[in-house]
């Protein structure tokens, strides 16, 4: 079976821009600031749904349910596709904010969410923010939330393009102003906004904060973590997903490793696949079970996703 793509879904966000269409030569929607392209979605809100070949206009939630076996592989459980994987476009600083940790999530009312981000691309000096600094406890940064130095007691990483970091839920982190990210995550759209910069959003009102569901979710003990060190070729590894880094000479092929999908995401160069169809810089496919495979037309890098489960 042939490599399936997806039509991308756009999202506005007040601190999004352009660069989707120009790093990528997408056309968006309208001139407002797009920061969020969904590649791989089976939310019941937002669903994936395929561009080419004989399964177009089939959803990822049709395929998954109606397909699971001969696409993604024996074994695989749960009603929805477990990943959702996107490219975020930070012009602005994203709120500061923590996803749910699974043993609180339900309570909070929300979903669990871990995640990794690759440094698609960013502005000279580009900062992330991830985790705490050094000796901040939970009562000083709640204090910080009232006093307005918030940002001050979270720590701050200037990483390069073609780095990576793993993002476990519970802790706190926001991307600053001037990245490309590929975002790998668990299927969910929760996330708790603990401070905002004081901005509006674009309806003119302040965005909701969730200071509550933030101060039940954060790991107090996440003290100034790094940018991640590859082991080997695997940039990420944990029981929702596993992301690898390959780097191909032209004519070397990617497959699958095992009997299941993999996502594969286009860093650089160009693949073929078996039926001719080209893909380039900033493209998500899902790679079927089986035989499938892709070759490098020219030297290419690109992420290599599965899941263990």
């Amino acid at each position: 079976m042939d490599a399936i793509t997806f039509t991308p879904l756009y999202m506005t966000r007040v601190w999004g821009g352009r660069s989707l269409e120009a790093s990528y030569n997408r056309a968006l929607p309208d001139q407002q600031p797009y920061g969020e392209s969904w590649e791989i979605s089976d939310r019941p809100e937002e669903q994936s749904v395929v561009s080419d070949g004989p399964l177009a206009g089939k959803t990822l939630h049709e395929l998954w349910n109606e397909h699971r076996e001969e696409i993604f592989g024996s074994g695989l459980k749960g009603e929805r596709f477990p990943l959702l994987v996107k490219i975020l476009d930070a012009r602005d600083d994203l709120s500061i904010q923590v996803h749910p940790p699974t043993h609180l999530a339900a309570s909070l009312g929300g979903e669990p969410k871990t995640e990794m981000w690759y440094i698609a691309d960013c502005d000279p000096g580009a900062q992330l923010y991830l985790g705490l600094k050094n000796g901040v406890d939970r009562e000083t940064f709640e204090r910080s939330l009232t006093d307005g130095s918030v940002a001050e007691k979270v720590h701050a990483v200037k990483p390069q393009a073609g780095e990576s970091i793993f993002i476990p839920s519970g802790r706190l982190h926001a991307i600053g102003a001037g990245f490309l990210i590929y975002e790998i995550q668990q299927n969910s759209d929760t996330t708790y906004r603990v401070f905002d910069w004081n901005r509006v959003g674009l309806d003119g009102v302040p965005r909701d904060l969730h200071v509550e569901q933030s101060m039940q979710s954060i790991d107090f003990d996440d003290f100034e973590p790094e940018m991640d060190q590859p082991d080997g070729k695997t940039l990420a590894s944990c029981e929702f997903f596993q992301v690898d880094q390959l780097e191909l000479k032209s004519g070397e092929h990617v497959e699958n490793t095992n009997d299941r999908f993999s996502i594969i995401t286009v860093i650089s160069g160009e693949l073929k696949s078996e039926t001719g169809r080209l893909f380039s810089k900033g493209d998500f496919l899902i790679l079927p079970r089986g035989k499938s495979c892709l070759a490098a037309t020219s030297s290419a890098k690109v992420l290599q996703t599965t899941i263990q489960t």
